[in-house]
């Protein structure tokens, strides 16, 4: 997960990559799905203050006081994601860290699991586990899923599973098919989001490697999978494909990086609505940061750790010529300790359409951005004094949040 987030909680609960990519054939580049046009050559990242066009956001901030987070669910082991299946079943799927994921249906927690591969997991030391979920577009036709887990040998595994023919509400064990495996020097900083982006690709973000101030410099090396939002075509290709329009297809980096210079990206979403996509970042000693990219954006921007923590400069000098995608928002270690990420609302309350809603996991808060006149504002709205470790959202667009500590799950609501 992260160095601080999940550090202080390993003290709580129990004690809650240099490396490169396991060896392996580079996956052939493929074109992109027909969703998605391949982007346009960009010569520079996008200016942070650049968005897409979409829906206007609205002109003030909700009263936070006229709405609660209200439980849902309990009894979760160590919640650290939240993802529909996107298959009209309303249901929810946790991940609990130790290796499990549970299913919210009608307002219930089923007892079995969906899927549960503790045997294989570790999550005894720092930011391990089983740390992120997905599912396929088209997982109403052919079951698939993705997760991300550290296994017993301390390395980062991406793998695909299937869920049960007879049994919807059961995934098969056994249909694991190994993606990628990245190696990891140290216990912390794995990253652990996975997303599928407008464009039918799966995003996959890594963290630096860990330790501290990345000692091995893998932010902001291309030749590493670490620091970095992966993106791969899962539907081509022996396990996958690398499309065509990655920025280091034809050399110059490893083919599946699409961005760098991240430093632990442990949550990350794509707006439903306009495709854009947000990154929170989490900060080494000083400072937090929120990450945008407008949808369309091509791939190759450098988000610039370790040279900034940011927008404040770190360690080193960067190279003359190098263009630096810098946050939208941060915020200093008096305010908080590690950001999770999280999504912008596209619910049914009309009064927080287009917010994007961010938590600090050390001290609870819940903040929303939104962007107004070209600027980008933001709004302390919940002190929950929760371990807030992510977000997720429902099918619906509605909005929940899990509690690490206490093993809740909760959805924003009207009071």
């Amino acid at each position: 997960m992260r160095d601080r987030t999940m550090s202080l909680l390993l003290l709580i609960s129990l004690s809650l990559a240099g490396a490169a990519c396991g060896s392996y054939a580079p996956p052939i580049p493929t074109s992109p799905p027909p969703l998605a046009p391949p982007a346009q050559t960009m010569l520079e990242p996008l200016p942070p203050t650049a968005t897409s066009q979409s829906t206007p956001p609205p002109s003030v901030f909700p009263n936070p006081l006229n709405y609660a987070w209200q439980p849902v669910v309990s009894g979760l082991e160590f919640p650290v994601d939240i993802q529909d299946a996107g298959d009209g079943s309303g249901r929810l799927f946790i991940v609990e860290r130790p290796g499990r994921i549970r299913i919210l249906q009608d307002g219930q927690l089923l007892t079995e699991p969906f899927l549960d591969i503790r045997s294989q997991v570790e999550s005894g030391g720092q930011e391990q586990g089983l740390l992120g979920l997905a599912f396929h577009p088209r997982y109403a036709e052919n079951g698939y899923f993705y997760v991300n887990y550290i296994d017993r040998k301390d390395n980062t595994v991406i793998a695909r599973f299937q869920a049960s023919v007879e049994n919807p509400n059961r995934a098969d064990a056994s249909s694991e098919i190994r993606l990628l495996y990245v190696e990891q020097p140290y216990g912390n900083h794995n990253g652990g989001g996975l997303a599928f982006g407008p464009d039918g690709y799966l995003y996959i973000g890594l963290g630096d490697g860990g330790s501290a101030g990345d000692p091995q410099g893998n932010g902001q090396s291309l030749d590493t999978l670490l620091g970095k939002l992966l993106r791969i075509d899962v539907d081509n290709g022996e396990r996958y494909a690398i499309p065509l329009d990655n920025p280091y297809t034809n050399g110059g980096g490893l083919p599946e990086i699409w961005a760098y210079g991240l430093r632990n990206p442990w949550r990350f979403s794509f707006d439903r609505q306009t495709g854009d996509l947000y990154i929170g970042d989490v900060g080494q000693g000083d400072w937090e940061e929120i990450d945008h990219l407008p949808a369309g954006t091509p791939g190759g921007v450098n988000f610039g750790w370790d040279y900034f923590e940011g927008n404040n400069t770190y360690e080193g000098d960067p190279p003359d010529g190098v263009a630096f995608n810098k946050p939208i928002w941060e915020y200093y270690h008096s305010l908080g300790c590690s950001v999770t990420g999280g999504f912008i609302y596209r619910g049914g309350m009309q009064e927080w359409l287009g917010i994007y809603f961010y938590a600090d996991f050390c001290n609870g808060n819940v903040s929303g951005l939104v962007k107004q006149n070209g600027t980008w504002e933001q709004r302390l709205l919940f002190e929950t004094g929760l371990s807030i470790s992510t977000f997720g959202q429902d099918e619906t667009g509605e909005i929940y949040l899990a509690d690490y500590r206490s093993g809740e799950m909760l959805r924003l609501t009207n009071r």
